[in-house]
């Protein structure tokens, strides 16, 4: 146990948050299980560190573990807690919690056993844990945390503290809350370099981006999808060509028939495979309105922009980049649909958008919200594309 206070005190004061992410406060740290899901990168350790920090320090009350420890092969995580709850400790801190077999399980356990006792724990944006892990439904609170949003991007680089709006307020108070920013900075100017290395955290370091980004990708098929799915190894060059096909067409309406060729294996697991990668945050599903999975996708896009220009940069399209930013910053709390004619995409089920990378040519239709490229300051329904990024 004295190895784990060690191990958590050095983690701790050897945390470096740069950007407080906004979810800290969106959490009610006073329930007794809480779940913190999101994909490989997106910075859940240092979130987890970070909150010890801020609430803790390195106060033996808390203590992070990872499950990654080869201790928990012979020991069930459920009884280290019952040690650990016996030494003073109220709030245990678990990361990678997929990695040991029976997890569900021994957060079961822990909830029954130990009332007083809080756990935190993250997982893979692939997990289900209510609707596959029914010993957890009505006891876990489930949260996402997401990549940067461009808000917070632009918080780190210009030492701002802007605030996060609702969709409401952005079509609402557009140029009140454009006006306000640009009084203090000119968005644009960072605009590309965060559509290109602006979501994933690790930006930060010293590292090449793409190169970390592709390893990171892969990670997410080889463990997040393989291992939870429990999907044999062979089928992974299958996975893996799948989405490079998906990213090198572009988004668009998939053709199921030749993409089961290619890989050489059926139209239903071709169906499954993408519902994975969906799962994964490596592409997002876009449906007509009134449809959905196991219904083919009436659109296929990556799930971010720094994916598209990892994967295969030569092929990236602006109207495709823009339009990837709009879905990725809007699904947080929105659900989107395509659009018909005109219509790019239809906002919980009757706000409709159109993306466009210049002033749209021709009439401007009232009826529709315009989401524009290369504008600073936006006006009645066209709203600047990059406002859009201060939704979280």
């Amino acid at each position: 146990m004295e190895a784990f206070y060690r191990t958590h005190a050095y983690l701790v004061e050897h945390t470096n948050a740069p950007v407080r992410r906004a979810l800290m406060d969106e959490i009610d740290w006073n329930d007794r299980l809480i779940g913190i899901k999101g994909t490989r990168g997106v910075g859940k350790t240092t979130f987890l560190l970070q909150y010890a920090k801020e609430h803790f320090g390195t106060d033996r009350s808390c203590l992070y573990i990872n499950l990654n420890n080869f201790y928990f092969q012979q020991r069930g995580f459920a009884d280290f807690a019952g040690e650990f709850l016996k030494r003073g400790g109220k709030v245990l801190l678990i990361d990678q919690v997929f990695k040991y077999d029976d997890w569900s399980h021994e957060l079961r356990t822990c909830y029954d056993k130990y009332p007083s006792l809080h756990i935190v724990f993250t997982g893979s944006s692939v997990m289900r844990l209510k609707e596959e892990n029914p010993e957890l439904n009505g006891i876990v609170k489930s949260y996402n945390l997401r990549g940067f949003s461009f808000r917070e991007y632009l918080n780190l680089y210009t030492n701002n503290e802007f605030p996060a709006y609702s969709l409401d307020d952005i079509i609402s108070n557009q140029e009140k809350i454009a006006k306000s920013i640009l009084s203090k900075v000119r968005p644009l100017d960072y605009f590309q370099s965060y559509l290109h290395h602006g979501f994933y955290p690790f930006f930060l370091e010293k590292r090449n981006y793409s190169e970390n980004l592709l390893k990171t990708m892969s990670m997410m098929i080889e463990v997040d999808i393989l291992l939870i799915k429990q999907i044999e190894l062979k089928y992974l060059s299958k996975i893996k060509k799948l989405l490079y096909m998906l990213a090198v067409n572009g988004p668009g309406a998939p053709n199921i028939s030749l993409l089961a060729k290619e890989i050489q294996t059926s139209r239903a697991t071709v169906m499954n495979y993408i519902k994975y990668l969906a799962d994964a945050r490596l592409i997002n599903m876009i449906y007509e309105k009134g449809d959905d999975f196991p219904k083919k996708p009436a659109k296929i896009v990556m799930h971010n922009t720094n994916q598209m220009y990892a994967i295969y940069p030569i092929k990236v399209e602006e109207q495709n980049v823009l339009e990837t930013f709009f879905l990725n910053t809007m699904w947080k709390d929105h659900k989107m649909n395509k659009g018909k004619k005109g219509i790019s995409y239809l906002v919980d089920g009757e706000l409709p958008f159109r993306i466009c990378s210049t002033k749209p040519k021709g009439k401007i239709n009232p009826d529709i919200i315009y989401a524009q490229h290369h504008m600073e300051l936006g006006h009645g329904n066209i709203i600047p594309l990059w406002l859009f990024g201060f939704l979280y």
